[in-house]
């Protein structure tokens, strides 16, 4: 620990605007706990290059964490129908979330009790999950449905040949899993997200484009690259005409979960000085950012322009920017947007629910990323969707399925995400060289801000608890 007083590490902040300042300046007000500071000071020690790459240490994660956290398995427009199903696979662990006449959805092991090989290895909709390798097969309730040659089995009752079931848990249109029993509900686990999201209803999206690529690094650096904004002047120079990287704000908001409030429609306070010497006009922001703005509903809908506007004289980018938000929001989804504040319909909200689940709080779509090891601690499978919101009226659809990369292709390959992907394939490189870095780290240790990377320490104290460190 450095010699000074822990007081003066709470206080790190960028000079000159604050997050809150921005905040303060919106022509309309954002939620009250969006100003509200919950930073915490987590400490400044290192942290060991190992954990990212050990396999013991991956081990213990998959003995000791995994089967005791909640997993976002699946969306409920993943399986809409009954009879529906989606495969989960993560740590070792396989399972078959399904949905039931009735309307509920249950989590099995997808395991054949047979001989043990996996029943599915798709998502899609059956009757039944017959093993391929002797037939065994099971209703969608996980009851036994038939065993060939029923005579040579008579060891074996309908009751002990149920599929085991893992627990499951719904919440603002995501499906979670559990291995294990017994633990926090998903309203504990989650706290204080259910409370925060009222206002977002993601239980009203759908799910519009995913795009899945395996990279070549460990889960939490892959995950650990999208919880700061620290890094976007040297990744996403492109970026910084219209966002507000450096006056990021960094909560820390319950045991698991974690947020990092980005703004847009700001300079960069690292090309202030620049755009001042050169005079740029309020226009410039709005120019770049509709050239380089990844979230924006114009991504997915290739006929739609929609933030091809004039600032007014006497207005803010951002001002002229939520205005024109709020009214393309009601033509495009109904409803009143003139309560929406600027930094919902903005900015970056990336809220982090330990271990690997990321959805983004506001009202453009939503971002949401899912992190898990593809299959040990030397690669991840890197989940990219996007949810928007129904026009009203409009029936729930089905979502997209999964848009799976080769390992020869790149984020940009995925015209779904628009320019969007160019901004993952910055990020993606960094990854890859930080997992060779840390092997080949001389003093094995990771140096970490005490503000804008706090959110990793939280990660790293977090899962401490769960390996009994």
């Amino acid at each position: 620990m450095a010699d000074r007083d822990p007081g003066a590490f709470a206080a790190a902040r960028c000079p000159g605007t604050s997050w809150e300042d921005i905040l303060r300046a919106d022509e309309v007000q954002p939620p009250a706990f969006m100003a509200e500071d919950r930073y915490e000071y987590l400490g400044s020690d290192p942290i060991d290059a190992a954990r990212y790459y050990s396999p013991e240490f991956f081990k213990a994660e998959c003995e000791k964490m995994w089967p005791n956290v909640w997993q976002f398995a699946a969306r409920e427009e993943d399986l809409p129908e009954a009879g529906d199903y989606v495969t989960y696979d993560n740590a070792g662990r396989s399972y078959l979330i399904v949905r039931q006449e009735n309307g509920s959805v249950k989590a099995f092991h997808n395991v054949c009790l047979h001989r043990g090989r996996k029943l599915k290895t798709d998502s899609g909709s059956a009757e039944q999950f017959l093993c391929p390798f002797h037939g065994f097969s099971w209703n969608p309730d996980g009851s036994l449905r038939n065993i060939p040659c029923r005579w040579d089995f008579a060891h074996l009752t309908d009751r002990k040949m149920q599929l085991p079931e893992a627990s499951l848990a719904q919440w603002g249109g995501y499906i979670f899993v559990r291995e294990a029993e017994d633990g926090p509900t998903i309203e504990e686990f989650l706290a204080p997200l259910p409370e925060l999201f009222k206002r977002w209803k993601h239980e009203e999206c759908v799910t519009v484009a995913w795009v899945g690529k395996v990279i070549p690094a460990n889960w939490k650096i892959t995950m650990e690259a999208f919880v700061e904004s620290y890094h976007a002047f040297v990744t996403h120079p492109q970026l910084m005409p219209f966002t507000g990287d450096a006056n990021a704000a960094y909560h820390v908001l319950g045991e698991h979960v974690n947020v990092n409030y980005t703004p847009f429609g700001v300079i960069s306070p690292h090309i202030e000085a620049q755009a001042e010497a050169e005079h740029w006009p309020q226009q410039r922001i709005i120019d770049e950012f509709r050239k380089y703005n990844g979230r924006s509903a114009d991504n997915y809908d290739a006929d739609k322009d929609n933030y091809a506007i004039t600032v007014p004289e006497g207005r803010t980018a951002r001002a002229a920017l939520g205005e024109m938000m709020r009214a393309v929001s009601e033509k495009q989804y109904g409803g009143d947007y003139s309560g929406v504040s600027e930094s919902e319909l903005l900015d970056a909200l990336v809220y982090n629910v330990f271990p690997n689940f990321a959805p983004w709080g506001g009202f453009m779509p939503n971002i949401v990323y899912r992190w898990r090891p593809w299959p040990d601690q030397d690669k991840c499978l890197m989940e990219v969707r996007v949810i928007a919101r129904l026009p009203e009226g409009q029936p729930r659809p089905a979502g997209v399925p999964m848009h799976m990369l080769r390992d020869d292709q790149i984020w940009a390959d995925a015209p779904e995400l628009g320019v969007l992907g160019a901004v993952l394939d910055q990020d993606s490189e960094n990854m890859e060289l930080c997992h060779e870095g840390l092997k080949a780290s001389k003093n094995q240790q990771v140096e970490l801000a005490d503000y804008q990377e706090v959110r990793i320490r939280h990660l790293h104290q977090t899962l401490d608890r769960y390996l009994g460190a």
